[in-house]
């Protein structure tokens, strides 16, 4: 019987995000040399760009800082791997963890000095700071958890509604044989007027709270009040609950 390994996927998402990032900033640092640009389609070109900052290009040089809260992030990450969840939570986990791994070793390796590398990026609009296949997959990831949480508390929302409607149910199911009980009750013969009177209170009450022939409730509750004028205290009761149900 095997084993289920809720970080499986993710870890091969991210060591996948990881490749091709790498990948492709390695093939950025050899074509895009010089100063180079390819123009690829409308105002996409590839031009390369060191950035010490944070992702499209923002916070520079807070390089370091920005390294030891990715290299925490990431460590978070992976410890909250093992906690499992749905395949699009994998997804997003993997992207995320891939894409700030990606970058974190840009910092770590591109530079004359630790954690004071810069990052590489090429994809350029024009119009939106430069960016990278790591910068995509860290967005890509945190849309994919974000949505992954609406529909987790979603389905939990559901399932509650379900539950509260299968107790209902049951309820109503615990219900009815009291119902019927009373029902046979107050059929019998040479049952006290007094007696009569109570059990179709009881009956009326009971008919109300299931949902079922109220109109009918109401009438065996008039009933019993009628039958019961020398017992104060249930006449009482009788009266009450037909002003409250009205």
């Amino acid at each position: 019987m095997s084993v289920a390994r809720p970080w499986r996927a993710p870890i091969l998402i991210a060591l996948g995000v990881i490749l091709l990032d790498q990948l492709t900033k390695h093939w950025a640092l050899n074509a895009l040399s010089a100063g180079r640009i390819i123009e690829v389609i409308w105002t996409l070109q590839f031009n390369l760009a060191f950035n010490s900052g944070m992702a499209f290009s923002r916070g520079r040089g807070f390089g370091p800082y920005i390294a030891v809260i990715a290299t925490v992030v990431i460590v978070w990450l992976l410890v909250s791997l093992r906690s499992g969840g749905t395949k699009l939570g994998a997804f997003g986990m993997g992207c995320l963890i891939g894409g700030a791994a990606g970058n974190l070793l840009d910092r770590l390796f591109r530079g004359d000095a630790w954690l004071h590398g810069s990052v590489v990026d090429f994809i350029d609009f024009g119009w939106f700071p430069i960016f990278n296949v790591a910068d995509i997959a860290v967005n890509v990831g945190a849309m994919a958890l974000i949505l992954n949480s609406i529909l987790v508390n979603r389905a939990e929302a559901l399932a509650d509604l379900s539950k509260d409607g299968d107790q209902s149910a049951n309820a109503s199911g615990q219900v009815q044989p009291a119902i019927a009980m009373l029902e046979a009750t107050i059929g019998l013969k040479g049952i006290t007027p007094p007696s009569h009177a109570r059990a179709s209170l009881i009956l009326a009450r009971a008919l109300w709270d299931a949902g079922e022939a109220r109109s009918r409730a109401i009438a065996l509750a008039r009933e019993a009040a009628a039958g019961l004028a020398e017992d104060e205290h249930w006449r009482t009761l009788a009266e009450d609950w037909l002003a409250a149900h009205r």
